[in-house]
């Protein structure tokens, strides 16, 4: 046997995995992939303890991280954040401790407290979908945009995206926060619907959003708008894209697996003698009806 497991099988180990609960598709599948790999690490390793937390707001996160570190000797901590700003002083409490810290998707305001970030590339999400969109409409026309919550991954997704626009002639007529909620997506872009007669397109920033969009421009019946744009690759949206769809002929992926990868890779502090630390990005190709079947995972709850 290995010496790195034989020194891992020498004391318990428990890592607690934060995360928000089911809210939206792209969250369900990430509480399912947390769920998985608690199954699959606690099989493997007998002396690992895996302990899975999910919350519905940035509050009930913070207070079960209360909870977790006051209750429990914790080895390390995987948490997706709710809020960046919000958990970045929770966390650190814990890092004092001595608790090793993986952060994934959204990080932490201050990332001095992360010892491991996991995530996918959100400027290369925002840009490569704007330079589609930018050749598309021949470098011209009037497009809205929707926000998902306040964090690092949204500003990202938003810069990568505006920088590109910003170099065309293409006008973002209004930018709003929808939260990565299908049901204020579809009550904001009705709201967009009335306030400007012409758009040319629209990028939701998310899959769960865009459904929203689209539902509210069929419903308006408004043919204007050529593309409506999301991204992070949920099933629905890829079998859009890969039956070529011509409003949302395109997508880019953001797999909820991520967390799996980030769980594995701290189970990997203690189970070999591997040091997992750094940041590791996942590339955001565009999924086009040409290499869609890469992207589809039919079973997936996401």
């Amino acid at each position: 046997m290995p010496l790195g497991l034989v020194q891992a099988q020498e004391r318990d180990v428990t890592i607690a995995v934060s995360i928000p609960a089911a809210t939206h598709g792209w969250t369900g599948g990430v509480v399912y992939h947390a769920e998985q790999a608690e199954k699959e690490i606690e099989a493997a390793f007998p002396n690992i303890d895996v302990i899975v937390s999910t919350a519905p707001s940035a509050t009930a996160q913070v207070s079960a991280l209360e909870d977790l570190s006051a209750t429990q000797a914790l080895d390390a901590l995987v948490i997706l954040p709710f809020t960046s700003e919000e958990l970045t002083g929770p966390v650190e409490q814990v890092k004092s401790k001595g608790t090793f810290i993986a952060v994934v998707d959204r990080g932490l305001t201050d990332k001095s407290v992360q010892d491991l970030y996991v995530a996918g590339d959100n400027i290369a999400v925002g840009a490569n979908t704007a330079h589609w969109l930018v050749d598309k409409l021949g470098g011209e026309g009037e497009i809205v945009v929707l926000r998902g919550i306040p964090t690092v991954i949204d500003d990202e997704r938003i810069k990568g995206f505006s920088d590109v626009i910003a170099q065309s002639k293409i006008k973002i007529l209004d930018i709003q926060y929808a939260n990565w909620n299908q049901d204020e997506a579809f009550k904001l872009m009705q709201d967009y619907l009335a306030k400007y007669p012409k758009i040319d397109a629209v990028w939701a920033n998310d899959d769960d959003m865009l459904l929203g969009v689209i539902e509210a421009v069929d419903r308006a019946g408004r043919k204007d708008i050529k593309y409506a744009l999301g991204g992070n690759g949920m099933k629905q949206v890829i079998e859009m894209v890969k039956a070529g769809d011509q409003r949302t002929p395109i997508s880019t992926p953001y797999p909820p697996s991520m967390i799996k990868s980030a769980i594995y890779m701290t189970a990997g502090q203690f189970t070999g003698q591997a040091p997992m630390r750094g940041s590791f990005l996942l590339d955001a190709p565009l999924i086009t009806p040409e290499n869609a079947d890469q992207f589809y995972f039919p079973d997936s709850p996401f």
